[in-house]
């Protein structure tokens, strides 16, 4: 019956780098409903979290990558990859179930293998919001808002790469959210009403989801305001 089921099972993957089969878990589809999400795609679970097995790491060679990753490797990012990472790899293995440092551990070695063999940007971009994710789960402000900035250096060069099209709603989104979370709001603005005034843009979630961020964004400068000394006000 399905309510004797694990939250966990295992699967084989083949190691892109050495091609060492191994096992690791993943969590099935009926746990994976969330209780909430935040504005920028965070989601916390009830049970398991998905994200935390997300990563696939090798436990011979190292190598690290989600399915999202790169497909195959050449021989030159298998050689940079070796004598980068490899040669200093301790096997262990992240088959089992995770806790939140594992899984930190994992995301770290898998944002490394993708800038070492030079992964496109948007994997990078969406490694590093995972970690800033993982450090909002544990309520550490500071570190979260360290990786969200570098997350949103990633994809605006995500965005430098491909333009505005149909299919980037969600991407202008996310930088408009991510401006707003690191407090550039002038930015948030910016890319917020690029969603929404684009012609080119049908996405109608995104739409909304930026309708919505740039009201909360507007509260948001508003108490900023409400903040400042009476001069500093006025010459506003």
């Amino acid at each position: 019956m399905l309510s004797t089921l694990e939250p966990l099972y295992s699967i084989k993957v083949t190691c892109l780098s050495c091609e060492h089969e191994f096992m690791t878990s993943r969590v099935r589809p009926s746990f994976k409903k969330a209780v909430r999400t935040d504005a920028d795609f965070c989601a916390y679970y009830k049970n398991e979290n998905p994200d935390f097995y997300v990563v696939r790491v090798c436990p011979k060679c190292g190598f690290s990558s989600t399915e999202n990753s790169a497909v195959k490797l050449s021989d030159k990012q298998r050689a940079i990859f070796k004598d980068k990472i490899n040669v200093r790899w301790i096997e262990r293995d992240f088959g089992g179930q995770r806790e939140w440092d594992t899984a930190l551990e994992t995301y770290k070695l898998a944002l490394l293998c993708a800038q070492t063999i030079g992964d496109t940007e948007r994997i990078i971009a969406s490694l590093l919001q995972h970690i800033a994710w993982l450090y909002r789960y544990k309520g550490d402000h500071e570190q979260e808002l360290r990786f969200l900035k570098f997350s949103l250096e990633s994809y605006i060069q995500v965005y430098e790469k491909e333009g505005v099209g149909a299919n980037n709603a969600k991407l202008l989104y996310l930088i408009g959210e991510l401006n707003r979370r690191v407090g550039n709001y002038n930015e948030a603005v910016q890319w917020f009403s690029r969603v929404i005034n684009d012609k080119k843009i049908i996405d109608a979630a995104m739409i909304r989801a930026s309708r919505e961020q740039w009201s909360v964004l507007r509260e948001e400068m508003n108490a900023k305001l409400m903040e400042l000394p009476e001069e500093m006000k006025d010459r506003r």
